[in-house]
């Protein structure tokens, strides 16, 4: 298959994922809220989210996943041993990345497992700040595979962390607004 099929595929399957790692926590969240409700309101919320749930997990979340990995994976093996790159540093840095992309992943699916027991570990401001763990880790990959050497990596870092101070700001001002 042609490599840039390959891309491709790898590039929408990580656009997919990304929504279903975005929405589900969404759903995690609403979870949680309705679990504070007055019945029969608290059934009726969690009996629809419980499916909603359940769908985008193991309909796309999970799938999408899996093929990112699997096309990915693809990726890397024409590129280093038959287009002869080499393992640079930008590269370490984004399959780092994408671990801890993997290991919040697996953190969603213990939730998941959660929440469908009826337990209910966290607030849902707590998921909140937990949703934009995939938006920090999306920025951080999308810059190091578009500037790759080009970046100081202290730089980097410096700018990762003022995005990471800017969302956490904004979810102050959300919880400040939604208080009121």
């Amino acid at each position: 298959m042609n490599f840039f099929y390959i891309k491709a595929l790898h590039i929408i399957f990580v656009v997919t994922w990304f929504s279903g790692l975005f929405y589900i926590v969404r759903l995690f969240i609403y979870n949680a809220e309705a679990a504070e409700k007055p019945e029969p309101e608290k059934s009726i919320l969690q009996n629809q989210l419980s499916i909603m749930i359940k769908r985008l997990w193991f309909g796309i979340t999970w799938p999408s996943a899996v093929l990112t990995f699997i096309f990915g994976g693809w990726i890397l093996s024409v590129w280093i041993f038959q287009m002869g790159y080499s393992w640079d540093s930008w590269l370490l840095l984004k399959l780092t990345f994408v671990l801890i992309l993997f290991l919040y992943h697996f953190s969603l699916h213990v939730i998941y497992k959660q929440q469908s027991k009826g337990i209910f570990k966290y607030t849902s401001q707590q998921l909140r700040i937990w949703n934009e763990v995939a938006t920090i880790l999306l920025v951080a990959i999308v810059f190091l595979v578009v500037v790759k050497n080009n970046i100081s990596f202290v730089w980097g870092l410096v700018g990762l962390f003022l995005f990471i101070l800017l969302l956490m700001g904004a979810i102050k001002i959300y919880k400040a607004v939604r208080n009121k």
